[in-house]
């Protein structure tokens, strides 16, 4: 996996995009006299540890000053890191790393983050593959590699937990995050209105790529079962073999095909009754039995592919899969087969914002009043401030 990072960290790039105070600490510090420095970075919320975008810059950026950095990783790629509890140390030159505190913090705080997003998501629905369907969701390339570098990082620590995690995600930029050498992918709602009919879009897609396995999209006409079962019909060799899915992605502004609340109550009376006579709030409702793609409807396709006799016939879910969104669909043993979700993406990106405070001046520690809990070590905790 390659995790150099897509900004050139030329100097006088650096000195264009980072806080304009910093590049004036280091005109200062350069004329009164450099000294060694630590920093501890941290972020204000519970995070999964995904620092090597953010450390693999920073070691660019030392080889291009022909400085060090000693970096000191608190936590492990991948593991768990409390609120508040720094994540590494930067060690080295005032000079050197006076200006580079707006960048490096950029390039950790949003994937750690979305790290922690994604384990919960996989732990939520350990038996499902995960496909990451980020990068429409992205602010440009560097936003869309930090996603995906997360998305990889927070699976593999769910992988260890027992789940399948991500199995891979939707751009080739970006796939060898998760050891593969191209996006995966079969049709967009633009390529079946093209077509006319859901049919005959799954034909084209045969046709052009007939290696392939063939995942069809199946609400732009509203007939997510009639046209999902005629295309298992048109190609039962594929269905038999396990070569098929259909792809729910409901408006949530209607109900699937055949459902509405009544409806929708009965399939999961059938199936997971437990999950609809405890108390829910007004969203885990609408997951289990409201419009788009809830868990009665995900159910119900099921019953008809079962019943036309394509029990291989795989589902590929989509449409707001978040950690809570994943939690009811477990708790309603959803059969979902595949998620596709770029969901993991921060909600509230003020959580996202990482933190680096100076903890140590030529070995001497010295924090600002209320950090001191960055100087806590070895089960003890010292004091800041001049001569501490």
């Amino acid at each position: 996996m390659d995790g150099s990072p897509p900004i050139e960290p030329e100097d006088a790039a650096i000195s264009a995009r980072t806080d304009a105070y910093f590049n004036r600490t280091r005109a200062i510090v350069q004329r009164f006299g450099d000294c060694q420095v630590t920093y501890a970075v941290f972020l204000r919320r519970p995070v999964v540890s995904a620092p090597r975008l953010a450390v693999a810059w920073l070691e660019r950026v030392a080889q291009e000053r022909g400085t060090r950095f000693d970096i000191d990783l608190l936590h492990a790629e991948g593991t768990w890191v409390g609120a508040g509890d720094p994540l590494l140390t930067i060690t080295g030159s005032f000079a050197e790393l006076a200006d580079l505190e707006t960048l490096y913090l950029q390039k950790l705080g949003p994937p750690c983050v979305a790290a922690h997003n994604a384990y919960q998501m996989c732990l939520e629905l350990p038996e499902v593959a995960f496909l990451a369907m980020d990068a429409r969701h992205c602010a440009g390339f560097e936003m869309q590699d930090m996603m995906a570098y997360a998305a990889s990082v927070g699976s593999a620590a769910a992988r260890k937990e027992g789940a399948k995690g991500f199995i891979g995600n939707a751009t080739d930029a970006t796939a060898h995050w998760f050891g593969a050498a191209r996006g995966f992918g079969t049709m967009p709602h633009a390529l079946i209105g093209y077509a006319g009919s859901t049919l005959r879009a799954a034909e084209m897609f045969q046709e052009a790529f007939p290696e392939e396995n063939l995942t069809v999209l199946t609400d732009y006409f509203g007939r997510e079962v009639t046209d999902g079962l005629a295309v298992c019909r048109r190609y039962p060799e594929l269905a038999a073999a396990g070569k098929m899915a259909v792809r729910l992605d409901t408006h949530g502004g209607r109900f699937l095909e055949g459902l509405d609340p009544a409806e929708s109550y009965a399939v999961l009376e059938r199936h997971a009754p437990g999950a609809i006579r405890r108390y829910r709030s007004e969203t885990e409702l609408r997951h289990l039995v409201g419009t788009g793609v809830s868990a009665a409807a995900i159910w119900r396709m099921r019953e008809a592919l079962d019943e036309a006799g394509f029990p291989k016939v795989r589902i590929v879910a989509s449409s707001g899969f978040n950690v809570g969104k994943c939690r009811v669909m477990a708790d309603a043993k959803a059969p979902i087969d595949v998620v596709g979700t770029g969901s993991f993406i921060p909600d509230l990106w003020s959580e996202t914002y990482a933190t680096a405070d100076i903890i140590a001046y030529d070995g001497v520690p010295r924090v600002k009043i209320g950090r001191e809990f960055l100087l806590q070590r070895n089960g003890g905790r010292k004091r800041g401030g001049p001569g501490a």
